[in-house]
This record gives structure tokens, sequence and C-alpha cells, in this order.
């Protein structure tokens, strides 16, 4: 068995089966496909919620709504300019406030007491305790506009007339409250304006008295000119004299310094110095250096032109020449003696502009003294004067606002005008019969779709081929429709010879050719037909399957493995003994067990009698030769095996069969356990070629393109027989052109 099972893992890995499975995985149905299936839910909560919207509708009460519209001006005495109030005078706080106003308790304790007005017996009062709280917070409503400045006043009431009545008599104790309690208002800011206006005057007066006593004080104070005080112009002044005799100072040391510095260098001294002469005390040379100058120079010449007569060495020209050399020595005792004169006038320079700094930093610091103390009074000065000009200000402003102030009887009340006055509605208002059907409708829509999601996602059974493709990540083989409940296991199992052209017998030839076409040739001889759990309808696929193969011309075998729940022998009339089980106990041969069916090229093997371990049984060797000699007799070995999910059985049987057709059931099976089953037989190495679905009510397409061909199967083969037969041998002639090949 072991080797069986590793033949069989090689054959599935080498050989191609088809294109690659999705992995697994769930792919959920769109949200369309759900509601559609779903829509008599969506339908039904729909019509509930509309219809109870019609009839909270049909039964509520109507309410009117009177509306009355205020324009609010602001006219009271004005206190402070519109600057002076900042953003206050410019928003609508004001508004908002008269807003609240009308909602207060003394207006609506007023509009209550309305004359002959008789608010208490209003219907919009009926079992309401507090009618002020009622007001408060549902029976009046009060909004500002928001792109204008206008108060709208509304009232509900089952009454037009109630309605604009008590809306009216708002308004009314409104403006009686501002005329009868507002006029006051200027008198009494007049009032407030005067006591203030008195205050600040005794101020103003003490403050001006005590600046002139310090300023009396203070007798620096009173060097005040348009220019300032004195004592800072001379200080600024100092400044800038000091300021000056520094760098005169640096100037002068700065000469006297390169002037010793070039002193060695006679030559080079009387260059500087003669640069320097524009901006220094310049010594002009004597007439004695002029003279020894020209002395020097008639020398030079008469040496000249003796040594154009005469030798170098001859005596006259030895005279001449320490005679030239005594006048250099007299000029460079001259040059020694103009140099230590000009070094001498630097240094008197250097040390004269030194005492003038020295000079000018002493009445500098003095002056700054001076101002120092001079800016303590200043700035006392300046806070006293600070202080009584803030005052002065104070009252000028006091004494406009009072010249303004123009006290009349009228002055203080609000400019209120009514700019609709509230009428008797013709119309209700409430309810809104077009919005409340239109929310109920949404609102149907959305609890019928949230119904459907909710049900779809408690639901596991797999309702679309899609989505057991998705779930198991293998593909889809063809679908079996729904067949009479009427009809025998017998019926049902041999459908495919009894009614040839029906739809259900199609759709078995359609799996027949998938099975066919999915696999290459000899690599599909053992073909195991499983299902996740009991009752999904294998049985009767193994037997119709078995057929539609032998009437494609092949020899096919149908092996009852099902030790637990046989019915092969019931589909096809027969004892289940001779069988399997007595071939693997020994009891009989294979020959004797294998019988022939009434079809050709079909024989049954069913499954013997009952054994008490058929797990074992089917676990063993022999059982494994069984299959291989079989398979080497006939073209097809199909095997009918007991649910995977109960028992391990068909995980065995998946482990020697070449190829496994895993078995659903229409509305029936589940996500979690066809995934166990498929992981239960891919655990064992079993090739999973693909999924049938069984038992599918024809009138449901949610099962993809194998649904609408029901009804062109229906009329094709439903009227002429002899068409069925030729498009039968059409399909015989192309499965044995396909096992030719």
């Amino acid at each position: 068995m072991i080797n069986h099972n590793e033949n069989h893992n090689e054959v599935a890995e080498s050989s191609s089966y088809g294109e690659a499975l999705p992995a697994p995985g769930i792919m959920p149905e769109s949200l369309i496909q759900i509601i559609w299936r779903s829509r008599w839910t969506v339908l039904l909560t729909t019509v509930v919620v509309l219809a109870g919207a019609f009839a909270y509708i049909f039964k509520a009460t109507p309410i009117y709504t009177s509306t009355s519209r205020l324009y609010v001006e602001q006219s009271g005495p004005k206190i402070m300019s519109e600057t002076e109030q900042g953003v206050m005078t410019q928003s609508k706080n004001y508004l908002y406030t008269q807003a609240e106003l009308l909602k207060s308790t003394p207006i609506l304790t007023a509009a209550l007491k309305t004359p002959g007005a008789n608010m208490e017996q209003m219907k919009v009062f009926e079992d309401v305790d507090n009618r002020i709280a009622f007001l408060k917070k549902r029976g009046l409503e009060v909004s500002v506009g928001k792109k204008d400045d206008i108060i709208s006043v509304s009232s509900d009431s089952p009454k037009p007339a109630e309605a604009a009545q008590l809306v009216n008599a708002v308004v009314d104790s409104f403006i009686t409250y501002h005329a009868t309690t507002k006029r006051s208002t200027s008198a009494e800011v007049l009032k407030i304006l005067q006591t203030e206006k008195a205050k600040r005057s005794s101020e103003l007066t003490e403050q001006l008295k005590a600046t002139m006593d310090f300023k009396k004080e203070n007798e620096a104070l009173a060097f005040e000119s348009n220019r300032g005080n004195i004592i800072l112009q001379k200080l600024e002044r100092l400044s800038i004299v000091l300021t000056e005799a520094q760098l005169a100072t640096v100037e002068s040391k700065s000469l006297y310094e390169s002037t010793e510095r070039m002193i060695s260098d006679p030559v080079g001294f009387k260059q500087f110095v003669e640069a320097e002469r524009t901006r220094s005390i310049y010594i002009p040379m004597d007439r004695e250096e002029a003279e020894l100058k020209s002395k020097l120079d008639q020398l030079q010449r008469r040496r000249a032109d003796r040594l154009r007569q005469l030798t170098a060495g001859h005596p006259a020209v030895t005279a001449i020449e320490t005679e030239i050399a005594h006048v250099n020595e007299q000029l460079a005792e001259l040059d020694k003696k103009f140099a230590k004169a000009q070094l001498a006038v630097a240094e008197q320079q250097y040390l004269a502009t030194r005492e003038r700094e020295s000079q000018i930093a002493q009445y500098f610091e003095d002056q700054r003294r001076q101002a120092l103390l001079l800016n303590e009074q200043l700035a006392e000065y300046t806070i006293l004067q600070s202080d009584w000009e803030q005052t002065k200000k104070d009252c000028d402003i006091l004494n406009e606002r009072i010249r303004d102030l123009n006290v009349t009887e009228d002055v203080g009340a609000l400019n209120i005008s009514i700019l609709e006055v509230a009428r008797p509605a013709d119309k209700p208002s409430k309810p809104q019969k077009a919005r409340y059907m239109a929310i109920a409708l949404v609102l149907g829509l959305m609890l019928g779709g949230g119904l459907g999601l909710f049900r779809t996602w408690t639901d596991q059974r797999l309702r679309s081929a899609e989505e057991i493709s998705a779930v198991l990540g293998i593909p889809m083989l063809g679908v079996v429709p729904s067949m009479p409940k009427k009809q025998t296991i017998a019926a049902r199992g041999k459908s495919v010879h009894l009614e040839p052209t029906s739809v259900a017998a199609e759709a078995y030839r359609t799996i027949r050719t998938a099975v066919f076409f999915s696999v290459p040739k000899g690599k599909a001889k053992t073909v195991l037909v499983t299902s996740p759990g009991a009752g999904d309808g294998k049985t009767t696929l193994v037997s119709n399957l078995g057929i539609a193969m032998a009437q494609a011309g092949q020899r096919v075998i149908l092996l009852d493995a099902d030790f637990r729940k046989p019915m092969q022998q019931e589909i096809f009339e027969m004892t289940k003994e001779p069988g399997l089980s007595n071939v693997l106990a020994g009891a009989t041969t294979l020959d004797k067990a294998i019988r022939p069916s009434s079809i050709a090229g079909l024989d049954i093997l069913p499954c013997g009698r009952d054994v008490p371990n058929p797990s074992e049984m089917l676990n063993s060797e022999m059982f494994v030769e069984l299959i291989s000699e079989l398979s080497s007799k006939y073209d097809r070995v199909v095997i009918d095996s007991p649910p995977v999910m109960p028992v391990t059985d068909a995980c065995i049987l998946g482990a020697i069969c070449d190829v496994t057709l895993l078995v659903l059931r229409a509305e029936k099976s589940t996500r979690k356990t066809t995934q166990h089953a498929r992981d239960g037989l891919l655990s064992v190495g079993a090739h999973i070629l693909g999924a049938i679905v069984n038992d599918v009510p024809r009138r449901k397409g949610r099962y993809g393109y194998y649904h609408y061909g029901y009804g062109y199967y229906g009329y094709g083969y439903g009227h002429k027989k002899k068409k069925s037969e030729g498009q039968e041998e059409k399909l015989t002639s192309v499965a044995s052109d396909r096992r030719t090949a």
C-alpha cells in the first residue's frame, strides 16, 4: 500500500491535470449577489417599514406651525464708540441675547397672562403641568437668521389659530417688556456718567497740582525748550567733543611713535616728515644746511674736473675728497639735530592732545552725573504728566458722551419691527408625509440589506459555484439538478439509462466529459466518488456516472466500497453477496463476485456481507492488489465510498485511487465541513479532480453557467429521441477517438 501511494503521488506530481488551481481561501460573494439572493427579505422588510410609516402618518395628529419674524435694532444710549467696543458691536451676540430673552420666564409668564387669550384652555397645553418649561423646551422655537439679523418666533399646535395666537402673545409681551422696563436706561446711564465725570475732574485737578509742585521742587526741569533739556544738550555736545579729542590723541600718539621709529634713517625720516607736513607741525630746513649742500655740490664738481686731469691719488684730489667728507659730517650732524627737533615737536603735540582729552573727559563725567540725576526727576515727572493726560482724556470722553446723550421719554427702548405677524397655517407642517415615507424607504432598504447580510454571514452553506471554487480551491466539474422525490432510488440511480433525454442525464454526461478531458489518458482509471457528509447524493452520482461512461464505449466497473451503508445493489436490483468483502475474506473469487448489469459495458461489484472492520479491510494489501487487478481489466473503476467526515474509509480510498470526485449537496453542504473533508483527503495524498454539486434547484441560478443549459437541454432532447441518440453516438465517437489518441 505504501508503494502504491508513492506511485500515485509520482503520477500526480508528474502529470498535468489542467491549469493550476487557485490557493484555498474564502472569496465572499459580491454585495449585489447577496442582496439579490435576499431580495425577498429586503422587499418584505421595506414593505413592513413603509407600512409602519404609513400607519404612523395616518394616525398622527396634524401639527400646524405659525411664525412671526422680528427685526430688533440696537438703538439704546451710546456709551462707547464702535472702535472702543471692539468685536462685540459687530457680532450677533446681542441678537442671540434677545432670542434668549424671548424665551425667558418673565416674557412667557406675561404672554400666558394676556387678557382674554384663554391660554390655559389651548389644546397644546393639554396634560402639561408646567407651561413655562414646556414652552422653553419644545413649545416655542426662537432662531436668529444665518444670513440676516431677523429673529423668527414659531410655535406648533394641533390647532392653527392657537399656534398663531401664542406666537403673537409672546411677541407682544417682548415688545411691552422693552417699552416698560427699558425707558429709564438713558437717565441711569447719564447719572453714572455724571458721577464718573465729577470723580475724574477731581483726580485731574489733584494730578495737575502734583505735577506743578514737582516741577517747582526740581529746578533743572525748568530749563526745558522745544529741543529738550539744556543739561542733556550739553551732555550730548560734550560727548561729541570728547570723541573728537580721543581721536586727536590717537593721531598725535601715532605720529610720535612713527617719528621715533624713523629717526635712525635720515633719508627715510625726511621723506616721512615731508609726507606728514600737512597733518603736523613742520620744521623747515635752516640756511646752514642749504649752504653746506651748496658747498658740497661745488666740491663734487671740482673733484670731477680734477679727475679728468689727475689721478685719484693725486694730493689735489685727495684734498678735495677730505673737504667733501668734512661737509658730509656737518650735514649728518645737522640731520640729527633736525630729527631730534622734529621728535620733540611730535612729543609735545601728543602730550597737549592727551591733556586736552583728559580735561574734556572730566567735564563729560561731571555733566553725566547731572544728567543721571535729571533722568530720575524726568522719569517721575513723566509719570505724573502721563497720569494727568490720561485722566484729561477720560474727562474729555465723558464730556462728549454726556453731550451726545439726549434724555427723552423713549431713549433706551429698542426699535422692534414686526416684519411678519403670525397667522394660522393653511396646511399642517407635521408629519411631513413625503419625508417620512422617504426615510422609511431608506431605513427599510438598509434594514433589509442588513438582515440579508447577517443571514448570509450566519449561514455557512455554500451557495454558488464561485464560492465553492474559492473555498475549496478546486474547479467545478458540473452540477446535477434536483430529481423528483417520488422516484425510487433505482430510478434515480439509473436516470441516464431510463431517461436519457432528461436534464439530469445530460448533467451526468457533462460530468463524464469533464472527467475524460481533465486528466490525460490512463491517469484516471480509478475514480473515487465521496462527499463530506451523508445524504449528499454520491451513490446516485456513482451509478449514473458509471452508466454514462459505459454508454461512451468504455468498460466500467462500479465498486461499492461503502461497507457502512451500501446502496448499489438496490439501484441495480441485485443481492449484495457475494461481493467485495467476500473476495477480501477469501470466501469467493473476484470473477464470481463481479456481476454484469443490464447496461452494456458496465459491471457491478457489490459490497458483500457486513464486516466489523471496514477500515482495516480497505487498508490491506489485498485490497490494493484487487484495485490493481480491476484497473488492468477495465477502462474505469468507479468506487462508491462512505462520507469523509464520519469515518476514515474515504481517506484510505483517496490515497489509493487516481482521482477523487467530491460531491456536495446544494443548500446543505457548509464551508467548514467541506473544507475539513478537502483537507482530510489532501492530507493522505488524494488528488481531488473537482467538485460536483448535487440536487440543485432548477429555478436557482447561483451555480454559474451550469444552470442556463437546463432549459436548452430540455428543449433540445425532450421531443425527438432520434436526435438524442445521434448526439449520444457522436459523444461516444469523440470519447473513442480520445482513448485512441
